[in-house]
């Protein structure tokens, strides 16, 4: 096969993707985006993620505080004075967007007083496929599943454990559930009309041989586009190294086999703002005025 380009992207989701930071290179200096740190929990650990509440690490999972739905709706008014260039509301952390209800809610309430504005989704997949139709309905069109693998003996290596209704899952079992609810979640709210990025952690010594076969199944389930990022060594996977430049190309190389590859993502906060290429976060200012966040038990 030869090498993806993004023209077959563009033809079929272009009104979405030409105006999307997180999925556009063009998109990514031009419009901007509000992540609303809205999520509590997780229902999955991967042995690379650490979560946590601050306000100077720039990195996934981080945020300087939780907001209930109704107060995101309130920042994403103030986000919209401050950068009129917005064009996406987001919600990415700090726990999984489907592990609880506030995500969903959120996106409820933004997409009904903002209905122009692309709502977009971030999960690890685990709760993808049951509700595909509720994120479709809440003005969902763009999701972002975290795949780090598609063979449970390579995914068993980077999750520790997942919590599915209740029951905690460890190794193999839990990896194979994790996989089997990923792949069918992408068929589903694909199917729905959402259009579905891929984004693989690198992980040198873990996955890095199986980039082009992660692209190349996750296309096949419906995904348009896949994002490669570099490993942030922390938590469980503390000691181990990132990828280098050469690694980091080689595996986008060998992705965009299958997939369209995202090259401009910097690994956003779970609260940032603003136009993602222009170096600048607004998150301080939209944040000045402190709001009491709610407590989640």
């Amino acid at each position: 096969m030869g090498v993806c380009t993004q023209s077959k992207l563009d033809t079929k989701y272009g009104h979405l993707v030409k105006k999307h930071p997180c999925f556009s290179g063009e998109a990514h200096f031009k419009y901007g985006r509000i992540h609303l740190p809205v999520s509590p929990a997780c229902n999955i650990q991967c042995k690379f993620c650490k979560r946590s509440f601050n306000k100077y690490e720039k990195r996934p999972g981080v945020s300087g505080k939780l907001l209930t739905p109704e107060e995101a709706l309130e920042v994403v008014d103030k986000a919209l004075e401050l950068c009129p260039d917005i064009t996406v509301v987001g919600v990415a952390g700090p726990g999984d967007t489907l592990a609880t209800e506030h995500a969903l809610k959120t996106f409820e309430l933004v997409h009904e007083k903002y209905p122009n504005l692309i709502n977009c989704l971030s999960t690890n997949g685990l709760m993808l496929k049951e509700n595909a139709e509720r994120i479709v309905r809440a003005g969902v069109k763009t999701v972002t599943v975290t795949v780090n693998a598609v063979q449970a003996d390579i995914l068993a290596n980077i999750c520790s454990h997942i919590v599915y209704n209740g029951k905690l899952m460890t190794g193999k079992e839990a990896a194979l559930w994790l996989l089997l609810a990923q792949m069918a979640g992408i068929r589903k709210v694909s199917e729905l009309g959402a259009v579905v990025k891929v984004n693989t952690v690198l992980i040198p010594g873990v996955n890095d041989k199986h980039i082009a076969e992660i692209a190349r199944v996750t296309a096949g389930v419906g995904a348009s586009m896949i994002n490669i990022i570099p490993l942030i060594p922390q938590n469980e996977m503390e000691s181990f190294n990132p990828p280098d430049c050469y690694e980091l190309e080689s595996a986008r190389k060998a992705a965009e086999e299958y997939l369209p590859v995202f090259r401009h993502c910097q690994q956003c906060r779970a609260d940032a703002c603003g136009i993602p290429g222009s170096g600048v976060d607004l998150a301080g200012l939209l944040y000045e005025q402190p709001l009491q966040t709610f407590s989640h038990g």
